[in-house]
């Protein structure tokens, strides 16, 4: 608690005022991707592709299953009646939008953005005169899509279930990123009178209702909206919404389900459906920041410590019951039946993002580094144009866990994951870099090139990697004059031997960590804050960094309380998790790791995704591991993260480089 209340008096000291109150900004802020030119050879063709394929396959999918003329129906420009199984699926127009948006400021497209103004105008079609817009309740709100869906006679009647204000955040999110990536105001201008719309009909007072959403996302959204215009009216609705869950004097309490069984202050750990909590996490670290208040960010604190240390798996997935698409009980990771919704991971990325720019700490993207290797980037398939739902750590060709499918599909009739991964994965170059008042920070390895200025200077930063796979690191610092600031490099925690912050995952050995830094070709030090190696300088026009992170086949053995690992190991290299498919490993259910196994990397491919195989021979019997993102692209079959050991000590590995 004494740290939240001084995070938050450091904060009080960098406010902005409305004219009634005072609020607060992050202290540290992200590098705009405007900024940045990615050349890397591992994420710009996964960008790429999203950019050539994926967007305009989700469009067409979108058109096919009525998506679109679903606004057009709701305007009254077309006849017939709503299309679709879901009451969100007006959602997916805005996350592709909004991820469209993204590539339009890294690969400009005329065609492109015409297009999206032609999808705009048909949503505004569906919008109704005084601002609401969700497409099935104005076709018939007597026949909601869904079987959970109650009828309803009034708007926001059933908001436990009717998802109308998760529209609305979702919309709100991709009008932001829309205005931001082009300047235009006609997505913006939409959002904004349905904004307007829920002040006038939510707040405090006897003429307003007194209900939160039922799934989470509309919070965030306003906020967003808040930052764009100053408007506080978007911020306080923001806030009210999430003080109304847990309060039973104001509505009927949807439970632990909907995050709604207790006052978010006085929440302890991650419960309920995940993606629900993990937006709603997000938007309560908004508040605890923008509106300096230490209950709230005292409340995240815990639920993020119980959540990194007792729930998550080792690909970064969260969610482990199928049932609901939940959190389980602490420790409670099975891996046949794991969930770990692609949206979850999503949305621990968003989370974990706003925890750094509050506290500078490197641990946070230690969780969304091993997050987008691993249960982010599995969610689609190496052409763009597949997905999986769920993200279980093992898969016996049988258990049809995706939705009716033992392999990714191409479409769902919920396709919630599909069209986040649209709108999260352009956006990953403004993961890179950061700054506060005098300080570069470094959060991710890839190569790119870019423009950042910091105390009124511009400086060029370029880096030159082969990460994931590689784990050399040259950066180019050049400033257009000589400058005193600060570069914060952030050394992973698989490079000092801590896989996640916590005791959830250790590796068997604690190796040498081999960590070298060098400026100018000259040796330093490593001087570790917060799990950066801070260089402070005068830095002078073509100086150059080089780091050193030392890659090398590690066995992971879980806490002893996660009892479906028990006796078990997994595999990683660098920040990628390994797994074993069938395809490579015929007797894949014989597979058991012996005290010594003989491990290899050596280069190899899974289709045209050039990538390093794990090789070895364990008891005899050869082996071959992936990288964990790639499994499932080349057909159905068994898949195993975690292997059973020989002994119940987990003996040592005898790894080579």
């Amino acid at each position: 608690m004494k740290r939240s209340v001084l995070l938050l008096f450091i904060l009080a000291s960098m406010t902005c005022t409305d004219g009634r109150r005072e609020y607060a900004d992050y202290p540290i802020h992200d590098v705009n991707i405007r900024n940045i030119t990615l050349n890397d050879h591992f994420w710009l063709p996964k960008i790429k592709m999203i950019q050539d394929r994926t967007i305009q396959h989700a469009f067409e999918k979108c058109n096919q299953e009525g998506r679109i003329d679903n606004f057009l129906v709701a305007g009254g420009v077309k006849s017939g009646s709503y299309k679709g199984k879901m009451p969100f699926d007006d959602t997916d127009l805005y996350k592709i939008i909004e991820g469209a948006s993204y590539s339009l400021i890294s690969n400009p497209d005329p065609g492109l953005a015409a297009y999206l103004d032609s999808i705009i105008a048909v949503i505004k079609t569906g919008q109704e005169p005084d601002g609401y817009l969700t497409t099935w309740f104005t076709i018939d709100r007597h026949k909601p899509p869904a079987w959970w869906v109650e009828p309803s006679e009034h708007r926001w009647e059933h908001l436990e279930s009717s998802h109308e204000l998760y529209n609305s955040g979702h919309l709100f999110e991709a009008a932001a990123a829309h205005y931001r990536a082009t300047g235009m105001r006609n997505f913006l201008d939409i959002a904004l009178k349905n904004a307007d719309l829920l002040i006038n009909s939510f707040g405090p007072g006897p003429d307003k209702l007194h209900k939160p959403p039922g799934h989470q996302i509309a919070e965030t959204g306003l906020i967003k909206l808040y930052q764009i215009t100053g408007n506080a009216q978007y911020l306080e609705l923001a806030k009210y919404f999430l003080d109304l869950r847990g309060d039973s004097t104001t509505h009927q309490l949807y439970g632990d389900y909907s995050q709604d069984h207790l006052p978010v202050i006085r929440q302890t750990e991650a419960v309920g459906h995940a993606v629900r909590a993990l937006y709603m996490y997000a938007g309560m670290t908004d508040i605890a920041v923008i509106c300096q208040d230490p209950a709230y960010l005292s409340a995240v604190n815990r639920i993020w410590e119980n959540l990194v240390t007792r729930k998550m798996y080792i690909t970064g997935g969260l969610g482990s019951q199928r049932g609901g698409e939940a959190f389980g009980a602490d420790y409670e990771l099975p891996n046949l039946s794991a969930y770990n919704e692609t949206c979850a991971a999503i949305g621990d990325v968003y989370w974990n993002h706003r925890l750094f720019l509050l506290t500078g700490d490197a641990k946070y993207f230690d969780i969304i580094e091993r997050t987008l290797y691993n249960g982010l980037l599995s969610g689609i398939s190496l052409d763009g144009q597949a997905f999986f739902y769920p993200n279980p750590t093992e898969a016996d060709g049988e258990y049809a866990f995706n939705m009716g499918s033992c392999t990714r599909q191409p479409w769902f009739d919920c396709s919630c994951c599909p069209t986040n991964l649209i709108r999260f994965i352009p956006s990953v170059p403004g993961l890179i870099y950061a700054t506060d008042q005098d300080s570069i920070y470094v959060n991710l390895y890839m190569t790119n090139r870019s423009e950042i200025e910091i105390k009124g200077e511009k400086i060029e930063i370029s880096q030159d990697t082969d990460f994931p796979y590689g784990g050399r690191i040259v950066i180019a610092v050049n400033p257009e004059r000589a400058s005193e600031f600060t570069m914060k490099l952030r050394i992973p925690g698989w490079a000092q031997n801590h896989p996640l912050p916590g005791d959830l995952y250790n590796y068997q050995y604690d190796r040498d960590a081999g960590i070298s830094l060098s400026v100018n070709g000259q040796n330093t030090e490593l001087d570790l804050g917060k799990g950066y190696a801070v260089i402070s300088r005068n830095w002078t026009p073509e100086d150059s960094i080089e780091l050193v992170l030392p890659m090398m086949i590690r066995q992971v053995v879980a806490n002893e309380h996660v009892s479906e690992d028990s006796n078990k190991v997994a595999f990683e290299y660098g920040p990628v998790v390994y797994c074993a498919e069938e395809t490579d490993n015929p007797q894949i259910q014989e597979i058991m790791i012996d005290d010594h196994p003989e491990l290899s990397i050596k280069s190899g491919s899974v289709l045209s995704e050039k990538v390093l195989e794990i090789t070895g021979k364990c008891r005899g019997a050869s082996m071959t591991l992936i990288p964990y993102y790639t499994w499932s692209n080349r057909g159905v079959g068994k898949m195993k993260v975690w292997f059973p050991v020989t002994n119940s000590e987990q003996g040592g590995d005898r790894s080579k480089e």
